[in-house]
């Protein structure tokens, strides 16, 4: 086999295998330059943002492929129960990247095209994962089912929610009707959460839980809620769109703070769990998709937090954002590295058995 050959049959065996959940890139490296951004790191913040526009558009070209070339692993990804909820992850990277293109760059046209395709995409999903879910025949029992990753079905809506949000006034849509259907996306967001979270939590006590099944994806028990304050937060600051919400502020505060407030609550559990896992159990860190899971809801709960306290008139909230940055910049990069270096080393194997042939 020559080099060109073990070059395209190592890539399409990684098509073949490409996870539901990569999207979890674009989210991650889009929320991260966001806080960035909010936290007055401009060149960092541009950074991420210009690679999130290269990473995006790549998984686009990889998720066409496999779609193309492996339909059935694809349709078979779609009716399983663990990894159905992963394609969610394209809606809310769409939308983060959309909000990107807002806070970094004031462009509003191109988050307009990303908020529609982020709407649409996440109609046509959620109703596909709850369909095929609810009409399967066989269905596995629930400790092999969920996991953190099912808590996606809450980020995607909420970022559809905060997208719309930052658009009001900007898209061809009366600026009531827009803030409604931002509300009632937050509304249903944080309804998924209650719902989603109990099953997690019903899970993780009643059943054995093994070192290998607390992947990174449960970091993202956090990130459901960091994003539902982000989503709220979002919502408070843009009264002035739509008085109605000043009818319900009390309320919209109280909830939001709810979400905050559980959403730090896990922060020392999921902590505390990891050391477990890799401590205790010696489970090895090595690099795996899921990871981007992880450091999505680092960078997610570090805007909301800063959202949170401007909504609120918090200020001394900014404390925690000012030291969170940097553990979402390292564990960004420590990813970021293992990818890169994952994706590298197959290939320079082949360089260096083709040498040696």
């Amino acid at each position: 086999m020559n080099k060109s050959k073990m070059i395209s049959t190592t890539f399409l065996r990684d098509l073949s295998n490409l996870p539901t959940a990569y999207f979890a890139l674009v989210m991650a490296t889009g929320i991260v330059s966001i806080a960035s951004y909010n936290l007055n790191f401009i060149l960092i913040a541009q950074l991420l943002f210009y690679f999130n526009i290269a990473a995006y558009l790549f998984m686009n070209l990889l998720y066409i492929l496999r779609i193309g070339l492996y339909p059935k692993e694809f349709m078979n990804d779609t009716s399983d129960h663990a990894k159905s909820p992963g394609l969610l992850t394209y809606v809310a990277g769409t939308c983060v990247l959309g909000s990107q293109f807002i806070i970094i760059a004031g462009n509003f046209t191109i988050a307009s095209i990303l908020f529609y395709i982020g709407s649409a995409t996440w109609l046509i999903l959620i109703y596909t994962v709850f369909t095929v879910f609810t009409v399967k025949k066989e269905k596995p029992p629930i400790n092999e089912a969920i996991s953190g990753v099912w808590l996606l079905i809450i980020v995607s809506t909420q970022s559809v929610s905060i997208l719309a949000s930052q658009l009001t006034g900007y898209i061809p849509f009366d600026n009531d009707l827009v803030s409604f259907f931002a509300l009632a996306m937050f509304l249903c967001g944080c309804m998924f959460y209650i719902i989603i979270i109990t099953l997690i939590v019903y899970r993780m006590s009643f059943f054995e839980m093994r070192a290998e099944e607390f992947a990174p994806a449960y970091w993202i028990n956090m990130g459901a809620v960091a994003i539902s304050t982000l989503a709220g937060s979002t919502i408070i600051q843009n009264t002035h769109q739509w008085s109605f919400i000043n009818d319900i502020l009390p309320f919209l505060k109280g909830f939001t703070l709810f979400f905050w407030a559980i959403g730090s609550w896990w922060i020392p559990l999921i902590v505390i769990l990891g050391i477990w896992r890799h401590v205790f159990k010696q489970l090895p860190l090595k690099y795996h998709p899921q990871y981007w899971g992880m450091i999505f809801p680092m960078g997610m709960y570090t805007a909301c937090t800063i959202k949170l306290s401007q909504a609120l008139d918090l200020s001394f909230l900014m404390v925690i954002p000012s030291f969170f940055i940097y553990i979402a910049w390292v564990a960004w990069g420590a990813a970021a590295f293992g990818m890169f270096y994952s994706v590298g080393k197959d290939y320079i194997f082949i360089k260096n058995v083709y040498k040696k042939t």
